[in-house]
């Protein structure tokens, strides 16, 4: 317990550039965790709802009802729904037009699928470049308040006769305390980066793949209206 009153008191005598630099520390540090919590969820229930839709849409279901039981949906759609819902709807527009050749009907939906397959790689990807940006400079703010501290301690000596460690360890010590904040903050921002961008990454694997999927379907439901 004395420990911890000890640095508590090392923070409240240090300088106010070493104290500006643990609060922009200590903002970071809870803006990142709670990045990384609500990132945690929001790739869990999109790995889930990808999961779900497969299952349905490789049931064998009629396209139109899907489309139709999706777009009564009052909860919005994300993922792999917003590219079939994207797509089918371009799909049957071009279509209804008549006069439309296959390749225009196919091309029209694969165009509303990589603009729906863009605005959910946003949606995933959101906050990320945060993450990374705290990761990669935290260490080099808190090495700058220790740098500072350092520098504050050793100019107090300039007016004293004989130094001794007991003069400087004090500002040593808070100085100090800003790299192991900067740490503090930068450890698990570069953990949970690396970790979700890969989730993402794998994600928007999955996106890419059911859009070419879906454009094979299509093109085969094109071209037996063509023939029909």
């Amino acid at each position: 317990m004395s420990n911890d009153l000890h640095v508590w008191e090392l923070i409240r005598d240090a300088s106010l550039v070493v104290q500006a630099v643990m609060a922009l520390l200590l903002a970071a540090s809870l803006a990142s965790w709670m990045i990384i919590f609500r990132k945690r969820a929001l790739l869990a229930k999109a790995t889930r709802d990808a999961d779900k839709f497969e299952e349905r849409f490789w049931s064998g279901t009629d396209l139109t009802s899907l489309y139709n039981q999706l777009s009564r949906d009052q909860g919005g759609s994300h993922g792999m729904e917003r590219l079939f819902l994207a797509g089918f709807a371009e799909f049957n527009r071009l279509r209804e037009q008549g006069r439309v050749s296959p390749e225009r009907l196919v091309q029209g939906a694969e165009r509303a699928m990589h603009v729906a397959l863009t605005r959910e790689t946003d949606h995933l990807e959101h906050r990320l470049s945060f993450l990374a940006t705290v990761g990669s400079t935290s260490p080099y703010i808190g090495l700058f308040g220790t740098v500072w501290g350092i520098m504050t301690s050793f100019q107090a000596l300039a007016n004293v006769n004989q130094a001794t460690i007991a003069m400087v360890a004090p500002g040593i010590s808070e100085a100090l305390i800003a790299t192991a904040m900067g740490l503090f903050a930068a450890i698990p921002a570069v953990i949970a980066y690396n970790r979700y961008s890969n989730q993402v990454e794998r994600l928007e694997l999955r996106l890419d793949n059911f859009k070419e999927e879906f454009s094979s379907i299509l093109n085969r439901q094109a071209l037996s209206l063509a023939e029909g």
